[in-house]
């Protein structure tokens, strides 16, 4: 039998500390190692519980979530899963936590009354304690095989024409994956559409982010009918709205249509693989990085068989390899590559 996931829980409100413990309660595969109200305290107690997840509050007096997270990337990676409030400055903190390396955010609800105020975070709890703290990802990554892909004699600084649009998806793990990916192209890249699961909130700020962070790139979240045009990079706005690419007058645009969930997610992104398939065909390139379940797979299928281009992350650069293990198992990607030299692998298609 399967031994429960140690969880230690770190937050400065006494409530919130017990309302997370009671929504681990009758969960079977979690015990609660500890509690701890600020960093120092969650310090010793790491040392001295060994836990195999912690739960981090984003904003505590004198060291801070993130300066603590900091720390324990740097010092003894264990996948942490932020407690985030569901506010902008709230939202903006908790995109800084997962470029830094946390497994995922989990809203605070703004209301706290009521037995099921933190469902949902024992689920992405267990997640975290069977993934890879990103960190260890990356030292894996800089000493992983080569990648499955065209010689490095070809790589090109500038795009071709053969690829007219990009379609990336991405899950846990993704925020810090995707930045890396994108800051390898250069200014005059292919439209890209990136599908990333997080809150609608989340997505915006995540976007605002990648925009300051990467100036050869214009990012922002997709709007509906937007054209796509070179340089331009646009992210599926998290909410109840799946993203889509058509063509329209030999131009391809953005629609963002209201639907159920499909692949348990909205936007999905199966929904944005499969309209690239059907509007963009050959001419597309489909990239799938790190992230839970198999959203994704189905749709890099489509794209594969319409011709089209397709990577996948590999097993070693991954905080979760789920999309990318489901889309290789199916088919569905040409080229296994790890997370730092994807965006090379990609420019080295136009070279062929």
């Amino acid at each position: 039998m399967e031994k429960p996931v140690k969880v230690l829980i770190v937050d400065d409100s006494r409530t919130m500390r017990a309302l997370i413990r009671r929504s681990f309660e009758h969960q079977p595969g979690i015990t609660v190692c500890g509690e701890a109200e600020n960093p120092i305290e969650a310090r010793d107690l790491i040392i001295k519980d060994q836990p195999d997840v912690i739960t981090l509050d984003v904003e505590m007096p004198g060291m801070n979530g993130l300066q603590f997270l900091e720390k324990i990337m740097r010092l003894r990676p264990i996948p942490v899963v932020m407690v985030s409030s569901l506010t902008v400055r709230g939202a903006d903190t908790a995109i800084t936590a997962l470029q830094m390396g946390a497994f995922d955010c989990f809203p605070k609800p703004a209301n706290v009354i009521g037995n099921d105020a933190f469902a949902g975070l024992a689920r992405l709890v267990i997640q975290a304690a069977h993934s890879r703290p990103a960190a260890l990802a990356r030292q894996r990554a800089s000493v992983a095989a080569p990648p499955r892909a065209p010689s490095s004699s070809l790589l090109q600084k500038t795009w071709g024409g053969r690829i007219e649009l990009v379609a990336i998806g991405a899950s846990t793990g993704g925020v810090e994956a995707l930045e890396e990916v994108l800051s390898g192209f250069p200014q005059q890249s292919p439209p890209m559409v990136v599908c990333q699961h997080m809150p609608a909130l989340f997505t915006a700020s995540f976007a605002r982010r990648l925009d300051m962070k990467i100036p050869a790139l214009s990012i922002a979240e997709a709007k509906d009918g937007e054209v796509l045009t070179p340089g331009v990079v646009r992210i599926a706005p998290g909410g109840d709205r799946h993203t889509k690419v058509e063509r329209r007058d030999g131009k391809y645009v953005t629609r963002l249509v209201s639907s159920a969930p499909v692949s348990g997610h909205c936007p999905s992104v199966d929904v944005l693989f499969e309209s690239v398939a059907s509007q963009v065909g050959r001419n597309a390139l489909g990239i799938i990085l790190t992230g839970m379940g198999r959203d994704g797979a189905e749709g890099l299928l489509a794209m594969r068989q319409a011709g089209a281009q397709t990577i996948g992350q590999d097993k070693a650069s991954a905080v979760v390899y789920g999309m990318p293990r489901v889309a290789d198992e199916i088919g569905a990607v040409c080229q296994v590559v790890p997370l730092n030299q994807i965006s090379a692998a990609a420019m080295a298609i136009h070279a062929r």
